[in-house]
């Protein structure tokens, strides 16, 4: 195991610079999820600290010891990809212990190391099969015990089940959560799904053109967003928006819907500026009078997911979505009032204006 340090970390593909200076702290045995869309430079990040891509600028380094210059083979780094990349003449069991011949380990250990590894990741009835006829979680099962027999000091995981479907992603996260608690490995998940990032990590740090918008717990980042970008990619169904006006002390304007701001966010209102931006989560509004911060507005559909409806309504120009249980409907066209829990609502800056640093109030 070991504790990861980047140091403005840069990261050029000619002209085009992927990484700006980035700085981050992964401790020893933590699982960090990084986060963001496509073009982001989550994978750059995650290749560098493996020894794959070259570091145009800054340092990356291992229990203190900088490793710019070490090759990949001596860093202890695993990794596990979207390919499982099997070695498809060969057993379940040979792939397994492939990493371990090729490292000269004795045929006795080889041997230990591949059912011990096996009985954990439930592959032990399929060591003496061949890769073609594995289904594809059953695949991604042995490339992940593969990786880990190696006994390394960090575990790179890079979009590792986003090929597979809804149900054996489910089961997957189940495996790769249990890996990090039985090994304690060190564990850098690189993923765009926000679902496994929120579900499996310590920390998720969520990068956007290059940059880390936030470095947090997944709660913190669900609930505390540090800018609009980060709130607006991470949670399902989608955060809400709504542009403010403020003329006074204490209260904004929303769609022509004047609130009182809790005491709590009053101060940074003059930070703010006369227009902002307000945002809260679907699971945190709910229909009727039930609290003192309240919109109008008119229904426009009701979507019933069985264990609860997303219910959509007008207010104003802004369409909003609500997650209600599954009893509450809105008729189309039908006059609503929308309450939000005083502790969920969240400010930001006008949206038009430079997203990076957005602190959320």
């Amino acid at each position: 195991m070991a504790r990861i340090t980047a140091r403005n970390l840069v990261k050029r593909y000619g002209a085009f610079q992927a990484v700006h200076g980035i700085n981050f702290d992964i401790e020893d045995g933590e699982f960090v999820a990084i986060l963001g869309p496509s073009g982001c430079g989550k994978s750059s990040t995650m290749r560098m600290i493996a020894g794959l891509e070259s570091i145009s600028d800054g340092e990356i380094l291992f229990d203190g010891r900088r490793v710019n210059e070490i090759r990949p083979r001596d860093r202890n780094v695993a990794m596990s990809f979207e390919n499982y990349a099997l070695y498809t003449p060969i057993t379940v069991y040979e792939n397994i212990a492939f990493p371990l011949r090729a490292a000269g380990v004795n045929k006795a250990d080889i041997d230990r190391k591949v059912w011990d590894i096996a009985a954990k990741m439930e592959l032990t009835p399929l060591l003496e099969q061949m890769p073609a006829s594995l289904s594809s979680g059953q695949a991604q099962r042995v490339s992940l015990a593969r990786a880990l027999v190696r006994e390394p000091s960090v575990f790179l995981l890079d979009e590792p089940i986003s090929h597979l479907d809804t149900r054996q992603r489910y089961r997957m996260r189940r495996f790769i959560k249990s890996i990090h608690q039985e090994f304690g490995h060190t564990m850098i998940y690189v993923t765009h799904d926000q679902e496994e990032a929120l579900a499996l990590a310590d920390r998720v740090m969520v990068m956007s053109n290059g940059e880390i918008q936030q470095l947090d717990t997944p709660q913190q980042v669900y609930t505390r967003p540090a800018n609009v970008f980060v709130a607006g990619f991470v949670g399902e169904p989608p955060i809400n928006f709504f542009d403010f006006t403020s003329e006074t002390d204490g209260e904004i304007t929303i769609e022509g819907n004047r609130i009182t701001v809790p005491e709590s966010l009053r101060p940074h209102l003059g930070r703010i500026g006369k227009r902002g931006t307000a945002a809260v989560r679907p699971h945190f509004m709910e229909l009727g009078e039930t609290s003192p911060i309240r919109l109008k507005g008119r229904g426009f559909i009701t979507e019933e997911l069985q264990d609860h409806n997303e219910i959509f309504v007008d207010v104003g120009e802004t369409r909003v979505s609500l997650v209600t249980p599954p009893d509450k409907h809105v008729a189309r066209g039908e006059e609503v009032t929308i309450s939000i829990n005083p502790d969920h609502l969240l400010l930001f800056p006008p949206r038009q204006q430079k997203e990076e640093n957005f602190d959320v109030v």
